[in-house]
């Protein structure tokens, strides 16, 4: 009897202890229940949205868990997929081997029309078969280091060409010392490539100077000052091919900006028109204000630019005419920096053309009653593309 009861006893207190104990764990606050991942909302770090570099993270299914502002911009996302078949081949390999990889490839971006781009992609496994990528876009440092290179073989070959030419000119002085004639023909050459190398050192510095990015001066500037400036710089080359130039018009237009920048704008111009124009002919600089803007013109009534050439002749060291460069010291450089000074201004430039009668290059200024000239919304409402006739 005492087991019976002994064994009843300790039933009976097992099932209070287990009644007690149910009891305090329904007072404790059960956790929310766990969110499946894939469905996570895909919203980065705020910290992620000030990176220029795009950031995604993707889990072992190979969806996208967070995107940047960034990713977003280049169309690298849709939905929870990348876009990128080759990004999407680099984060896999990069999970299988689960090592950081590095890759500089080419990719599509954008909306359609896609465009191809090269950028950097790391990829780097960061647990549980997620993948943080990280993409950097190198195709303006592309473009930027490919003009860098072009510009330093063209400026190498270009001071070559002159400096080669004054030794053997002075080489060929020195050994006509009983022909006095030849040895006068023979400086006069020395002093023409002397000249044509001092012009192109000229050249690059203005053209450093426009392309130097310093805060442009919004000074208001008299439009008339600044021809008149360039007008009499040209003079000297004007008379001697017997070329006039005439003026006509708006007076008394004012722009903001440097006027020692447009000084050298239509000095570049002027010098282009009288190079190019045949000998007893005209150069008109026709200044125009209409809504907002001013369009200073100058006609030439020259050889004229040949269709193919008109979309090259801003590029720095581009000559229609090499021969003719040649012969009056032309750098190749004028309208380059003419291209700069107006895209520093705000404005745009133009170029009329007809081979055999002439050139008309039209250059457009905000007045200085626009908003500001350093804008660039109005500069690429207005950018004026070449006519082509």
């Amino acid at each position: 009897m005492a087991v019976t009861a002994a064994l009843v006893a300790g039933f009976v207190l097992g099932a209070v202890l287990t009644v007690l104990i149910a009891r305090g764990r329904r007072t404790r606050v059960d956790p929310a229940p766990a969110v499946p991942e894939r469905s996570l909302p895909l919203l980065p770090d705020p910290l992620l949205q000030l990176l220029t570099s795009a950031v995604v993270r993707l889990d072992a299914n190979g969806d996208v868990r967070t995107a940047n502002a960034a990713a977003r911009s280049l169309g690298l996302v849709r939905g929870q997929r990348l876009c990128d078949e080759v990004l999407e081949h680099l984060t896999r390999d990069a999970r299988l081997q689960e090592t950081e990889l590095t890759r500089e490839l080419m990719i599509e971006v954008g909306e359609p029309p896609r465009r191809h781009v090269k950028v950097r992609a790391r990829a780097r496994p960061m647990g549980d078969g997620h993948v943080g990528l990280v993409i950097d876009d190198l195709s303006e440092a592309t473009r930027v280091e490919n003009m860098r290179r072009d510009f330093v073989a063209n400026v190498g070959h270009e001071i070559k060409t002159p400096v080669g030419a004054l030794a053997l000119l002075a080489e060929a002085a020195l050994d006509s010392g009983d022909d006095p004639a030849a040895t006068t023909r023979f400086l006069a050459r020395i002093q023409h490539e002397a000249s044509r190398l001092s012009r192109l050192v000229q050249e690059l510095l203005d053209l450093s100077r426009v392309q130097g990015g310093d805060p442009l001066a919004a000074d208001p500037v008299n439009v008339d000052d600044v021809i008149d400036e360039a007008v009499d710089r040209s003079r000297a080359a004007a008379e001697a091919r017997q070329i006039a130039i005439d003026r006509s018009g708006d007076r008394g237009v004012v722009v903001s900006g440097d006027a020692s920048q447009l000084v050298t704008a239509i000095v570049n111009l002027l010098d282009n028109a009288i190079s190019y124009s045949h000998e007893a002919t005209t150069v008109t600089i026709h200044v125009q204000e209409r809504d907002g803007w001013v369009d200073i013109a100058v006609k030439d009534e020259g050889i004229g630019i040949a269709e193919g050439d008109r979309e090259r002749i801003f590029e720095r060291f581009y000559r229609v005419d090499p021969a003719r460069s040649r012969a009056t010291g032309g750098t190749g450089l004028g309208l380059a920096i003419v291209k700069h000074v107006v895209s520093n201004h705000g404005g745009a430039v133009s170029v009329w053309s007809t081979p055999g009668t002439g050139s008309t290059f039209t250059v457009s200024l905000p007045t200085s009653t626009r908003p500001s000239v350093s804008s660039n919304a109005d500069a690429g409402a207005r950018t004026i593309e070449a006519t082509r006739s």
